[in-house]
């Protein structure tokens, strides 16, 4: 690395900060895989007034977040979310981010289908930079491809 190239990824210039805001996306969809999603996991990731919107539910404002995480998540045994890099446009204070999705879903046992429920989506997204760094405002996610049964589907 250069001294150009480090001073690229320098705080405050627009690679670090399209850096910062992928790793959100990154750091969030890892955290649904096994991490405990608590006040202090949603806070560090999203702004108080932030909506996250799936394609059968959204959660607008930080009160509940993290529950609501949880209750989504409930119904599966496990999950594996696969995320290419964001493509994140920053201007200023805001930015926006893009990536496709494959999530992997592994049913409870007991139900009527398959084991698996595995979904291909675009995730769509907006930041913000807050005194404590970047945040999430917005949170979108749209399917492209389902395989499987979805939770409340199966027998």
């Amino acid at each position: 690395m250069t001294s150009t190239d480090a001073e690229s990824f320098a705080p405050g210039t627009a690679m670090a900060d399209a850096f910062a805001v992928g790793g959100l996306l990154d750091r969030y969809l890892l955290a649904l895989d096994g991490e405990e999603l608590d006040d202090a996991w949603a806070g560090s990731l999203f702004t108080a007034d932030a909506v996250v919107a799936f394609p059968l539910s959204r959660h607008e404002g930080m009160e509940g977040l993290a529950q609501w995480h949880r209750n989504s998540l409930a119904h599966f045994a496990r999950t594996q979310h696969l995320n290419s890099p964001a493509v994140v446009d920053c201007a200023g204070d805001e930015a926006t981010l893009r990536a496709n999705l494959v999530s992997t879903h592994v049913h409870r046992p007991g139900g009527e289908g398959g084991e698996l429920f595995t979904t291909g989506t675009a995730v769509s997204g907006a930041a913000r930079r807050t005194r404590d760094g970047w945040r999430l405002t917005r949170l979108s996610f749209a399917l492209i491809w389902v395989d499987g049964v979805p939770p409340g589907a199966r027998g």
